[in-house]
C-alpha cells in the first residue's frame, strides 16, 4: 500500500505540536488491561517482543500507523490501547520540561540531583549508575499515578567543547572517554535500575564495541535517550542557531571526539533511543542524515527508535532550506532514519518494541514488577542522601592557600555571605529541573556552624548591571571573622538557546569580589556557581583570595554539602571535568568546530587533548585538605599486536618517518583478538597528610606521533578511592589497547600507533612498546 506524503505531514505536524500531561490515576488505561482485548496475539507475555510487535502491526491500518510517528501518540480504541506522551524528561531529576511528567497529583516533588556537569566531577562510575537507578524508581513511580512516562530522554552526551556553550551544564564534560563511560553508568542505572547492580558493577567501561550475547531485547525499567547526535554544542551565537547551524566536522574529529560518547551509549550502554539534533553535518541536517542514522543502526546495533528534538524536521524545511518543501522534509527524515514507504512498519516495530519491554503491553503495570512503586519512592531519605552525597563529590577545590580551609568550626562567631546566588536555592538547580524534595540556600547550609550570619547580596542579581548594593557589602564584610563571595552564572548567562559571549564573570562581578576581598580582615573565600567555565585569573592570582571553589549547579542539597566542606566535615575531591579557558578564547569562532589546533591560522584547538595555549585552570584539575602519593605497582612494557598480514592490512600498516624514526601504525579492525589484549594497570594511592579523603586517580597516554593531529595525551582509565589518613589503597585499572590506546586517522578509522606509548599517572611515567609479531 502506497503512502501519501500529504496525509504523513498533515499528522505529524498535528501530533508534533499537540501535546498533553498524563491523565490522572483515576482515568489510567493502558494495553491488554481489559478482557476485551486481552485475546490478541500482543497481550501474549510468552511471546518473543518482536512477535508481539508485529502482532500490533498486522491490526493497525495505514492511518492508525502514521498517527503513531509523533511524541503524542494517538490512541487506537478498538485494540483497547490509550494515548502515550513520548517525551518525559529525566537529565538530573524528573524535570518538568516535557509534556509527560505533571507534579499536579499525588507527587508533588522529586528528587533534583546535581547538574551532570557537577556529578561528572566526582569521576565516580557508581554515583552516576546510582543517580540513574533513583531516578527511575522515582519515574516508575509517578508513572504508577499517571504523572510521568517511561520513556526519559536523558541522557545529554554532547562534548563540552566550547565554553560558552549555554547547555555545557547538562554534559558530563570535554574528554570523550568520561562522556563514554557516564552514558553506560546512567544509562544502564536508568533502563535496568537497581535490579542490575551487579552486572554493572563487574562489567566496568572499556569494551570495544562488543555486544553481549542477548539481542539487546530484554525489559526495561526506563527507557533511555542518548542526545544530541551529533556535533551539536552551539544555542545562538552571533548570527548562528542552533536551528540553522551547519557543523563542519572532519572525519577525524568525529572518529575520536563527537561519536564515541553514542557509540558506547548504544553499545555498552544498550540505551533504547537516539535523538537526533537540529544542527546539519557537513551539509545534511542530522535528522535526514541516513549516513549518521544508519551507522547508530547497522554499525552500533541500535536497538530502540530514533527520535527527533523538538521541531527538528521543521527546521529541515523551515530553518536550514534543505529541502522545497515540507513533504519533502518529513521524507527525507523518514528515509534518513531507514523508512521508506514500504518500510514504514520497521519504525512502528521499534517503537512498539521499546513499549512492550517497558512493560506497557502486560496489562496494569501497577500489577506487575514494578507495580508497589508510588509516592513512597520518591524523594526518600536514600534519594535526597544520594543528592548530597553527589553534590559532595562533586565540589572542586581550584585554590587553598596556605591550607586557608577548612575553617575551624570551634573558632569562628561571624560569618559574612556576599552575593545573590547565597541567598536564592532555585539557582543551585540548574537547567531541565523539577520541583525538588527540600532546597536549601547557602546562607542557609552555614547556619547550622556559625551563629552570627551577615549577608548582603551586593549585586542585585547575577548580570550585575548596578554597584548600587556595593556599599553595604564593604560594611559587612569588615565586621565578620570570615568571608565568603558567591558569585558565577545562572540561566540568565547560559542556557538552553543562549549562549555567552565572554568568560568573566558577568557584569560587575568581579568588582564585588575584589572591593570586599580589599577590606576584609582575613583572605576571602570565593564560591562559584554556574556550569560554564570562568576566567577568574583576578582571583588565583590575588593572595586577598585564599580559596575558591566550584560547586557548578549542586542541586537540592547543595548548600549542606558546601558548608560541610568549607568546615572539614567533607574534605573535597572532586576535579574539573572541563578546561577553564582565558577570556581571550572568546576570538576564536565558537562555530570551528575543529578540534586539533591549527598554527597556520592562530587556531588554538579545544579542549585539553588538543588545545596549545594557556589556560586558567585545566582538565582535571582539583586540591584536597590532605595530599596523595602514587605507586605503580604494575603494567605490561611491551604489548603485541597480531592480525593478518595479506596485502589488504599490509597497505594499512603505514610506514611513515617522524623526526628521522620510522613508525607506523595498524587499524583496529585489522587487530586480531582485542580483548585478549586488554592488561590492568595496577597501582596504590597513599594519604600521606591529616584528613581522611577521596582521591580521583587520572591514567593519561601519550601516543608516538604517527600521524597528523596525534592528541597531545589522552585519559584511558579513572577512579574515585577513598584513603584515610596515612593510609594506603589500591586500584586496578582495565585499559583496552584497541580503544583507549587508539585514535582517529584523517578518515576517522580507529588505528593503534606502533612505537613507545608513555603512561602517565601523576608525576610517574612508565612506557610501553607497541609491536607486531
Amino acid at each position: 500500500m502506497s503512502i501519501s506524503w500529504k496525509s504523513i505531514l498533515i499528522f505529524f505536524f498535528f501530533f508534533l505540536f499537540l501535546f498533553q500531561f498524563c491523565k490522572s490515576s483515576s482515568e489510567l488505561e493502558f494495553p491488554c488491561d481489559s478482557s476485551l482485548h486481552r485475546s490478541y496475539p500482543f497481550c501474549n507475555t510468552s511471546l518473543s517482543i518482536t512477535a508481539r510487535a508485529q502482532s500490533i502491526l498486522s491490526l493497525l491500518t495505514l492511518q492508525e500507523k502514521i498517527q503513531q510517528l509523533s511524541n503524542n501518540a494517538s490512541s487506537i480504541p478498538r485494540l483497547g490501547i490509550p494515548s502515550y506522551q513520548w517525551w518525559s524528561e529525566g537529565l538530573h531529576g524528573i524535570a518538568t520540561n516535557g509534556p509527560g511528567v505533571s507534579f499536579d497529583g499525588p507527587i508533588t516533588s522529586a528528587t533534583t540531583f546535581p547538574q551532570v556537569l557537577v556529578t561528572a566531577a566526582s569521576f565516580n562510575r557508581t554515583l552516576w549508575f546510582l543517580i540513574g537507578s533513583a531516578i527511575a524508581v522515582e519515574a516508575r513511580a509517578m508513572f504508577n499515578v499517571g504523572q510521568c512516562g517511561l520513556t526519559v530522554w536523558a541522557p545529554n552526551i554532547n562534548i563540552f567543547r566550547d565554553p560558552r556553550w549555554g547547555r555545557g551544564q547538562e554534559t558530563p564534560g570535554e574528554d570523550p572517554m568520561v562522556a563514554s563511560a557516564y552514558s553506560i553508568e546512567f544509562v544502564r542505572g536508568l533502563q535496568g535500575g537497581n535490579w542490575k547492580t551487579e552486572r554493572v558493577l563487574r562489567d566496568g567501561f572499556g569494551e570495544k564495541g562488543k555486544m553481549e550475547e542477548d539481542d539487546g531485547m530484554d525489559s526495561l525499567m526506563v527507557s533511555a535517550c542518548c542526545k544530541h547526535f551529533t556535533a551539536y554544542d552551539l544555542e545562538k551565537w552571533k548570527n548562528f542557531s542552533r536551528y540553522t547551524f551547519d557543523a563542519v566536522v572532519t572525519e577525524q574529529d568525529l572518529g575520536d571526539t563527537y561519536q564515541p560518547p553514542f557509540r558506547s551509549c548504544i553499545q555498552q550502554g544498550k540505551a533504547s533511543c537516539l535523538m537526533c539534533s537540529y544542527n546539519a553535518v557537513n551539509g545534511v541536517p542530522a535528522c535526514a542524515n541516513p549516513d549518521l542514522l544508519q551507522q547508530a543502526r547497522n554499525d552500533w546495533g541500535l536497538k530502540g527508535y530514533i527520535t527527533s528534538d523538538c521541531d527538528a524536521v521543521a527546521t529541515v524545511f523551515e530553518y536550514q532550506k534543505y529541502t522545497d518543501t515540507r513533504e519533502d522534509a518529513i521524507a527525507d527524515v523518514l528515509k534518513a532514519g531507514k523508512v521508506k514507504e514500504e518500510e514504514l512498519d520497521s519504525v512502528l516495530l521499534n517503537l512498539f518494541s521499546v513499549q512492550i519491554r517497558l512493560g506497557l503491553f502486560d496489562g496494569n503495570p501497577r500489577e506487575g514488577k514494578f507495580g508497589d512503586l508510588g509516592a513512597q519512592n520518591v524523594c526518600t531519605a536514600q534519594h535526597k542522601t544520594l543528592a548530597l552525597e553527589a553534590a559532595r563529590q562533586g565540589i572542586v577545590l581550584l585554590k587553598n592557600q596556605d591550607r586557608f580551609l577548612p575553617l575551624d568550626k570551634n573558632a569562628i562567631s561571624s560569618l559574612t555571605l556576599i552575593g545573590s546566588l547565597a541567598n536564592n536555592a532555585s539557582k543551585l538547580l540548574g537547567g531541565y529541573a523539577g520541583v525538588p524534595c527540600s532546597q536549601m540556600r547557602l546562607v542557609e547550609g552555614f547556619q547550622e556552624y556559625v551563629e552570627t550570619i551577615f549577608f548582603a547580596s551586593g549585586c542585585l542579581d547575577v548580570p550585575c548591571a548596578s554597584d548600587n548594593g556595593f556599599d553595604e557589602a564593604i560594611l559587612i564584610s569588615k565586621q565578620a571573622d570570615f568571608v565568603i563571595v558567591v558569585a558565577g552564572l545562572d540561566s540568565s548567562q547560559e542556557t538552553e538557546d543562549l549562549d555567552r559571549v565572554s568568560l568573566l564573570l558577568p557584569g560587575k562581578q568581579m568588582d564585588l569580589v575584589s572591593s570586599v576581598a580589599s577590606v576584609s580582615k582575613k583572605p576571602i573565600i570565593l564560591v562559584l556557581v554556574g556550569g560554564g567555565p570562568l576566567d577568574i585569573s583576578f582571583a588565583k592570582k590575588d593572595s586577598r583570595v585564599a580559596s575558591i571553589l566550584w560547586i557548578g549547579y549542586p542541586g537540592e542539597a547543595g548548600g549542606k554539602a558546601l558548608a560541610e566542606v568549607i568546615f572539614g566535615d567533607y574534605n573535597p575531591g572532586g576535579r574539573l571535568p572541563v578546561t577553564w579557558y582565558p577570556e581571550s578564547l572568546t576570538n576564536v569562532p565558537m562555530n570551528d568546530m575543529h578540534m586539533r589546533a591549527d598554527p597556520s591560522r592562530g587556531y588554538p584547538g579545544r579542549t585539553y587533548r588538543f588545545y596549545t595555549g594557556d589556560s586558567v585552570y585545566g582538565f582535571g584539575q582539583g586540591l584536597s585538605y590532605t595530599s596523595f602519593k602514587y605507586k605503580l605497582l604494575s603494567a605490561p612494557k611491551k604489548l603485541s599486536l597480531s592480525g593478518k598480514l595479506d596485502s589488504k592490512c599490509s597497505r594499512r600498516m603505514m610506514a611513515q618517518v617522524v623526526d628521522g624514526v620510522s613508525v607506523s601504525y595498524m587499524e583496529v579492525e585489522d587487530v586480531e583478538s582485542c580483548d585478549l589484549l586488554r592488561f590492568h594497570v595496577k597501582l596504590s594511592v597513599s594519604n600521606i597528610g591529616e584528613f581522611d579523603g577521596s582521591n580521583v586517580v587520572m591514567l593519561f597516554s601519550e601516543f608516538p606521533e604517527v600521524l597528523k593531529g596525534t592528541p597531545q595525551r589522552q585519559l584511558i582509565g579513572f577512579d574515585r578511592l577513598h584513603v584515610k589518613r596515612q593510609q594506603s589503597a589500591q586500584s586496578s585499572i582495565l585499559v583496552d589497547p584497541c580503544n583507549h590506546l587508539s585514535m582517529a586517522d584523517e578518515y576517522g578509522k580507529r588505528v593503534i600507533p606502533l612505537g613507545d606509548h608513555i603512561i602517565s599517572l601523576g608525576d610517574l611515567h612508565h612506557i610501553i612498546s607497541i609491536q607486531v609479531l
